[in-house]
């Protein structure tokens, strides 16, 4: 979300008019996921040995940026194991007497997942760690010297944990947990496959150099890829002949303000306040917020991590810095804007 309560086209964070496409989208089995070798190698074989000990899986956490997969994963390695998923948010357990409830509720094998782990309270996450380890949940009956404890027995649940900040989940909730997978941005070919896929499950008429485009200018974030998908696919029937071709794709991304590289106008200015207001660092991450009037976690979580990757950015004991390649991709953008008559 911008600075104007708005969300943005090329960020990863879920949005509810994604919800339709997502569910349409989404793979269902762990051969259908595209991408992640390393993770899915690691858990074709934890699930595997799972299962021919007739176990539940090891307690799982996933972490990474907004939009790469990770509630994806979860339903699939329910899927794979042949158990039932529940699914809930950090926020969403307010009290213990929540998590009780859900606790209780699940049989033998299956899985609760909590996406945004690291947002539970400190109370709630103290309950989690006996359920986890021993399988119970104490409940206190009572105040003062008349208080007894009730221990609750539970089935042998899995619970997979997502989260995109890893480091501000607490060390004792993060050494509960078997099995830890970061999942990378996606590589070009990876998104050329998962948009081939896309395009034909929402029935699209695309050529491959359309796709192309879109690819490059997705971020590695399949959410993003899928939602540019969409939005070139109306561009395409309102403003041409239905298919989504090279020339069509440019156009579409064009006018949503994404420019070659999947930056936006929030990514441009960004950088531009970095570069010009403090000569391209290094300038603090409070100070940058400030000055573009954006959360300072928000640009932490969901705007360095692309620009990262890219090399546009480097985080340095002293704060931000802008790196060369990020002047010359400000200046190749001005030439084609100049060019197009766009205003990113």
């Amino acid at each position: 979300m911008d600075q104007n309560g708005e969300r943005r086209v090329v960020s990863g964070e879920a949005v509810a008019q994604d919800s339709f496409i997502d569910s349409e989208l989404r793979p269902r089995r762990l051969k259908e996921f595209i991408g992640q070798e390393k993770v899915k190698d690691n858990l074709r074989i934890t699930i595997s040995a799972a299962q021919k000990r007739g176990e539940p899986l090891d307690h799982v956490v996933l972490h990474s940026p907004p939009g790469l997969g990770k509630t994806t994963l979860a339903c699939i390695i329910a899927a794979e194991m042949g158990v039932s998923i529940r699914v809930t948010s950090g926020p969403a357990i307010e009290r213990p007497g929540d998590l009780a409830a859900m606790l209780s509720s699940l049989r033998e094998g299956d899985i609760l997942f909590i996406d945004e782990i690291h947002r539970l309270s400190h109370t709630v996450e103290e309950k989690l760690y006996p359920a986890m380890e021993d399988f119970v949940f104490d409940i206190f009956l009572g105040k003062g010297p008349a208080a007894r404890s009730l221990r609750l027995g539970l089935s042998r649940f899995t619970l997979i944990g997502a989260t995109t900040r890893f480091a501000m989940m607490s060390p004792p909730l993060r050494d509960r947990f078997g099995s830890r997978y970061h999942l990378e941005f996606y590589e070009g070919a990876a998104m050329l496959k998962i948009l081939e896929r896309s395009a034909v499950i929402l029935k699209v008429a695309v050529e491959r150099e359309g796709l192309i485009q879109i690819a490059r200018c997705s971020r590695g974030t399949p959410r993003v890829a899928n939602r540019l998908l969409k939005r070139i696919r109306d561009y395409a029937q309102v403003m041409g002949d239905g298919v989504i071709s090279e020339e069509t794709a440019l156009r579409g991304l064009s006018m949503m303000e994404i420019d070659s590289m999947g930056l936006d106008d929030v990514d441009h200015k960004l950088l531009h306040t970095i570069i010009d207001k403090f000569d391209g660092g290094p300038v603090g991450l409070d100070t940058i917020a400030a000055s573009i009037s954006e959360d300072a976690d928000t640009i932490m979580d969901v705007y360095e991590p692309y620009l990262l990757r890219l090399g546009f950015l480097d985080r340095t004991p002293r704060g931000r810095v802008a790196t060369r390649l990020a002047y010359e991709h400000l200046e190749l953008s001005r030439k084609e804007n100049t060019a197009q008559g766009s205003f990113l």
